[in-house]
């Protein structure tokens, strides 16, 4: 994400640095965003388009003169553009480099050069804006007070765990009889609001005003609250309207609060038969038998502990260097990262398996959160950046190499075609951030002062709906 040293238009530095004689000058256009103005005397240029009209005059093919045999004058009329073009870029080049080193500016994202006036007895001038990174003093990192959670594993854990197994392993058989509590149903309905069909006040909620073959769990709080209960008592093929007061906090905010009906046919009554835990119930999850089965669901659920232990710590540590800094943050960089995140929890959205249009009726929301969650990342980069910089913490490509292994592994795929489409999207910085990121909260966490303290009781989560 964070990058330094760019040169403008893809330029790649020379082989040597050259160091021109300009007049630079930097104006402040704001925070994080800097005017560099470039002026190159009038006897440069001239100089620059002599040399590089020379390397030219090397390899030009013009009729009536053997290869590279060419006259100076002749080579400049027929090569004119491409001299010109070539000069520029090494002059912009030069002359940005020359700035940014002079100045000790740290570019972070794309330059962008304006050219101002070119010509052979003219001075070139041209300026390029640039963001660069916050300017901010270090907040004490070491022997932060943190609080570790003395936890462990319970028998209640691992009973809750192997419920969760058997849940999974659970198969859904019809019934011929009246809908109770907590049975399941597959109905078909289709719904209005104050008298008018759904999408005329909310046109992208589809699937609220219409829907067949919908698994309904009859349990309070699903669907939309006082919707299952008015189920009960019905049979397959019975019809009914289900009358209702939309939630107020109701995801489709356009019908929250509002009067709604809906047309009701049952097609099936099911119920959730789950499989005993047997022996050949812990053979479908892999384990030899039940005690096998238990001792696997410990183990990850120690792991899935030391997980969160370390998690929570670093939440500690992380909030410890966000509270204590305070800045400006370039603007493109929170934008490009904004979209990260606007992307990662579409996308977690959709495999949690959210419908299109909840997601498209909450895009306002996913965009504050992700803005805010945005600037959060791009400033904790700065500081665990400038962390590194000061403790000499770095990534090699050993470390890179070996995260992207482990990466392939996960996702099962060949490294190769991972490190590939890594290189593609840019991630493999991602990669390098990441394990700068871990390597600088290890360091702050040795340093840290922990006190243990008994969990705290976490309060119920509320239905969603």
């Amino acid at each position: 994400m964070l990058t330094d040293t760019h040169l403008p238009g893809g330029m790649v530095a020379s082989k040597k640095e050259k160091v021109l004689i300009v007049n630079i000058s930097i104006e402040s256009l704001g925070p994080c965003k800097q005017l560099i103005r470039v002026d190159i005397p009038a006897d440069k240029v001239k100089e620059s388009i002599n040399s590089v009209a020379k390397e030219f005059q090397k390899h030009a093919n013009l009729p009536g003169f053997r290869s590279g045999r060419a006259p100076k004058h002749m080579v400049i009329k027929s090569y004119g553009d491409r001299i010109d073009q070539e000069v520029r870029r090494d002059l912009v080049n030069q002359g940005y480099r020359q700035a940014v080193k002079e100045n000790d500016l740290h570019i972070v994202g794309n330059p962008d050069v304006e050219e101002i006036q070119f010509g052979k007895d003219l001075p070139f001038q041209f300026a390029v804006t640039v963001e660069t990174a916050p300017a901010f003093e270090l907040p004490e990192y070491k022997g932060i007070k943190i609080k570790k959670e003395i936890r462990s594993v319970t028998a209640e854990d691992i009973e809750k765990a192997m419920g969760v197994l058997q849940d999974r392993q659970a198969k859904f058989e019809n019934v011929d009889r009246p809908i109770e509590e907590n049975d399941y149903a597959v109905i078909d309905y289709s719904g209005q609001c104050e008298g008018k069909p759904i999408t005329e006040i909310a046109p992208k909620a589809t699937s609220l005003e219409k829907k067949e073959d919908f698994w309904i769990h009859v349990h309070a709080g699903h669907f939309i609250e006082g919707f299952p209960e008015q189920l009960i008592g019905l049979k397959a093929g019975d019809k009914k309207e289900v009358a209702l007061t939309i939630p107020d906090d109701f995801v489709v905010k356009e019908v929250s609060g509002k009067e709604a009906a809906f047309a009701v046919e049952v097609k099936e009554v099911k119920i959730k038969q789950a499989p005993e835990i047997d022996d050949a119930f812990a053979k479908a999850f892999g384990a030899e038998d039940v005690a096998s089965l238990r001792e696997g669901v410990e183990s990850d659920l120690e792991n899935e502990l030391k997980t969160s232990e370390k998690r929570q710590v670093r939440d500690q540590l992380v909030q410890h260097l966000l509270s204590n800094v305070h800045c400006e943050l370039p603007e493109s960089v929170v934008y490009q990262e904004t979209k990260n995140v606007v992307y990662d929890l579409v996308r977690e959205n959709q495999q949690r398996g959210v419908a299109k249009e909840t997601i498209d009726n909450k895009k306002d929301e996913i965009y504050t959160a992700a803005s805010r969650n945005a600037k959060e990342r791009v400033k904790v980069a700065f500081i665990i950046g400038k962390i590194a910089a000061k403790e000499e913490i770095k990534v090699s490509n050993e470390e890179i190499n070996q995260r992207v292994v482990q990466m392939a592994h996960s996702y099962n795929m060949p490294p190769e075609e991972l490190a590939k489409k890594l290189k593609e999207r840019g991630g493999v910085s991602e990669i390098q951030e990441q394990i700068l990121t871990s390597k600088v909260l290890d360091l702050m966490e040795l340093q840290a002062e922990v006190e243990e303290v008994l969990p705290q009781t976490q309060p119920e989560e509320p239905h969603s709906h």
